[in-house]
């Protein structure tokens, strides 16, 4: 398959509309670039991201944020112990004329932050589950449609995991990205402290709408893809699994549970997505292992030996290149 012209000029508009929503972004965020650039990966292939960082590193502003900048509705749910499935769905209720009426939840929106998601009982876990995969919600009998695009992008705290409730696979397993949000560099965190205690009258403008994010999807899913990238990714994917005989003895010694052929989707998007950035019109390998590890890192289940041995997934994902 090759790009044709129209194509082209779809994909120098991305890379400048992206550009744009990078400038609007840091108006408000000191650094972060590479989690701004993971998180436009993740919207733009139509896919879901949870955001694993310490409290403070300004995961919710930079949602916030990124979501005026597609000017789309944004939705933020407070994951709680006492959270319920109809808190974040809806509920019927009964009107004036007695017939039952559905309320929508908040999660009929474009972007969803599932704050803390962890720390709500899989009951409500599971509520997501139809949501994130068929872009709809069942309550009492009737599907209702989400909004389109729909996103969530979840945040877990990594410290303090007493009383929390960690995530399915299945449900790990519908997030494109699991994206580590790291603390700022000396100067990153000096122009923070700066910024955040003086007048700051930064105000973030609107990009882009709701038809130009569904049309870029759009385009991104008909970039070429050469044979060989294809069958880097699901190789790739294919050596994380225990059962194979093509995986590397590391990952038979310390792997449970490797990734699914959804992690091969997952790879395949994210690299386009990647190339676009890069000004590429077509992902090659390097493009591949640029996203693997935030595809990989919840889709691989370790055994006690490798708890015993303190081997991390990072370092089973860097020694499968």
């Amino acid at each position: 398959m090759e790009i044709n012209n129209t194509d082209i000029q779809s994909i120098e508009n991305l890379v400048r509309v992206c550009d744009n929503i990078k400038n609007e972004v840091s108006k408000v965020i000191v650094g972060q670039k590479d989690v701004i650039d993971k998180l436009l990966i993740t919207i733009f292939s139509n896919g879901h991201a949870v955001l694993i960082g310490v409290p403070g590193l300004a995961k919710t502003l930079l949602v916030n944020s990124i979501s005026k900048t597609l000017g789309l509705h944004f939705n933020r749910i407070q994951f709680t112990p006492d959270l319920m499935p109809s808190d974040i769905i809806g509920a019927e209720i009964i009107d004036n004329d007695r017939n039952f009426k559905f309320v929508k939840g908040p999660l009929f929106g474009n972007i969803i932050l599932a704050d803390e998601i962890n720390r709500t009982p899989p009951k409500t876990q599971s509520a997501l589950l139809e949501a994130m995969q068929e872009k709809s919600v069942t309550v009492s009998g009737k599907t209702y449609k989400l909004d389109s695009p729909f996103f969530v992008l979840a945040t877990q705290n990594p410290i303090e995991q007493e009383g929390t409730y960690p995530l399915p696979e299945a449900q790990l397993d519908r997030f494109m990205f699991s994206i580590v949000v790291d603390y700022p560099n000396l100067n990153e965190e000096l122009q923070i402290v700066k910024s955040n205690t003086t007048v700051n009258h930064q105000e973030i403008s609107k990009v882009l709408n709701l038809e130009d994010i569904l049309n870029f999807q759009k385009c991104l899913l008909g970039l070429p893809v050469t044979n060989n990238v294809y069958s880097y990714a699901v190789e790739l994917v294919r050596k994380t699994r225990p059962n194979n005989e093509s995986s590397p003895e590391e990952i038979k010694k310390f792997i449970d549970f490797g990734a699914g052929p959804r992690a091969s989707q997952y790879l395949i998007l994210g690299a386009k997505m990647h190339a676009v950035l890069k000004g590429k019109y077509s992902p090659d390998i390097e493009d591949v292992r640029a996203v693997s590890a935030d595809v990989l890192r919840h889709r691989i289940v370790k055994n006690y030996k490798a708890e015993a041995e303190g081997v991390t997934i990072e370092n089973i994902i860097q020694n499968l290149f």
